[in-house]
């Protein structure tokens, strides 16, 4: 029988009051990071123009689990999305698991955006010390969280539609340019292969597949926030449907770009290669105009980390998997001790951060290293299961199909398991699976010693 708590549309004394355009845009922008921005360039550097390839087989592996998602979504929109699903679906235990292993993720992200936020606005205002940069970037965008869901909307939208911009004006810049037509500038398509298009090999091509599939992690927000819009059902599927296109042009299309504009082994590592791309288009303050974009796109996960792990950590209370008081919502329907308890520990990883780099703050980024792959298979486990209970008892909801069911599904878990796999033989990202293992087997521990004795004898 299908769980009516996995069907249930109470908001808690949450507002339903974002509209549909600030999910499509939440959606569009929050696949784009400063991940992309930045990181693309050390992911070229390991891969070579084949990056090209790492970044598709890593959006598939999104594309499907997005789609398994949406269809679980459509169905059954309610407050803690997939946090939900897993506890209908496999049990209490999957319910306490993935969702304090996203809360954990979101709350190192918040930290490590906020020291990544002060070091890039550090050079503009060097008098004042990078760990009170980060404080003030904390408390603003924890004050916009405060305010009401409308403003984080709001902050989010504007945020989010900087990063597209920008992307589309590189997409099309790029097209121009690597054709020939742009002033000054040849024919360079052949660049992506001028060397061999797989010059580091092809185990290369799964080593940047592990790289970027971190890139992609947070485009499910989109069903968490439309617990909070007027039109869940519609803008969830819209949002699920529209990732394939933003993967292969954001993505795809953009990384390829870059390897065409520039020979792969020029590209930047340290610095943003999209401003590099930039100068040699000859615009005009073109890196300065990116580095801000950068920033934006920092501040922009801030929010919606900020956000993301509040809303987590009060669908846990419902279930009795989070303290009590964590249930309390101010007059504009915020809940405002999830927010100040998720940012408690922001700032205490911030602190972390300047105190004990090496050993604090060190656990805290890379323990969550391989939580974006734990929490996949756990999607994908309670897709199988549910899916299976709608077509018996409601076919009615599936308004939204996973592709090839069940076939594709048991692949995705497969890849899940070949990149954690993968990780383990690769020596520079060892560490973040062993200390991510370390963090799910310490959620499951306490879950196991504390919460079942409880949720049995109650």
């Amino acid at each position: 029988m299908v769980d009516e708590t996995a069907i249930e549309h109470d908001d808690a004394g949450l507002r339903r009051s974002l509209k549909n355009r600030h999910l499509q845009m939440i959606a569009l922008g929050g696949i784009i990071g400063a991940s992309l921005f930045i990181g693309s360039g050390a992911v070229i550097s390991t891969v070579g123009p084949a990056a090209v390839l790492s970044y598709a087989l890593g959006g598939l592996l999104v594309v499907l689990v997005m789609r398994m998602l949406g269809e679980m979504a459509t169905a059954a929109p309610t407050l803690g999305s997939f946090m939900e699903y897993a506890r209908t679906s496999l049990g209490d235990w999957a319910g306490f698991t993935i969702g304090w292993l996203y809360w954990y993720y979101w709350v190192g992200v918040v930290a490590f955006e906020a020291v990544v936020g002060a070091e890039l606005l550090n050079p503009l205002v060097p008098v004042v010390p990078q760990w009170v940069l980060s404080l003030v970037l904390m408390f603003a965008l924890t004050a916009t969280n405060l305010v009401s869901v409308r403003s984080f909307g709001e902050t989010e939208f504007w945020l989010a539609s900087i990063k597209v911009i920008t992307i589309v004006i590189f997409l099309l810049c790029g097209t121009v340019f690597v054709l020939g037509l742009w002033p000054g500038a040849e024919f360079s398509v052949g660049n992506i292969a001028r060397d061999g298009f797989v010059a580091n090999g092809w185990f290369a091509v799964l080593h940047g597949v592990v790289i970027v599939i971190f890139s992609y992690f947070g485009t499910e927000i989109v069903t968490i926030v439309s617990a909070e819009s007027d039109e869940p059902e519609r803008s969830v599927a819209k949002a699920t449907k529209a990732v394939v296109w933003r993967v292969l042009l954001f993505y795809v299309g953009s990384v390829a770009l870059l390897v065409m504009i520039t020979p792969w082994q020029q590209i930047p590592v340290d610095s943003s290669p999209y401003a590099a791309a930039f100068s040699r288009f000859g615009l005009p303050g073109a890196e300065v105009v990116v580095n801000v974009v950068v920033f934006t796109a920092v501040i922009s996960v801030l929010n919606s980390g900020l956000y993301t792990a509040s809303r987590m950590l009060f669908a846990l209370q419902r279930r009795g998997f989070a303290p009590s008081w964590v249930r309390d919502v101010n007059r504009r329907g915020v809940p405002w001790k999830a927010i100040l308890l998720s940012t408690l520990v922001g700032y205490v990883a911030v602190a972390a951060s300047y105190v004990s780099p090496d050993a604090i703050f060190y656990f805290i980024i890379n323990s969550a290293g391989a939580v974006a792959l734990f929490i996949y298979a756990i999607i994908a486990a309670s897709q199988l299961r549910m899916r299976r209970r709608l077509e018996q008892e409601a076919p009615e909801r599936l308004k939204l199909r996973m592709w090839f069911f069940p076939y594709l599904t048991w692949a995705t878990l497969v890849v899940i398991a070949a990149v954690i796999v993968t990780m383990g033989a690769i020596g520079e990202v060892r560490s973040q699976l062993t200390l991510s293992l370390v963090s799910l087997a310490g959620i499951l521990l306490v879950y196991v010693l504390f919460v079942r004795p409880r949720r049995r004898s109650a």
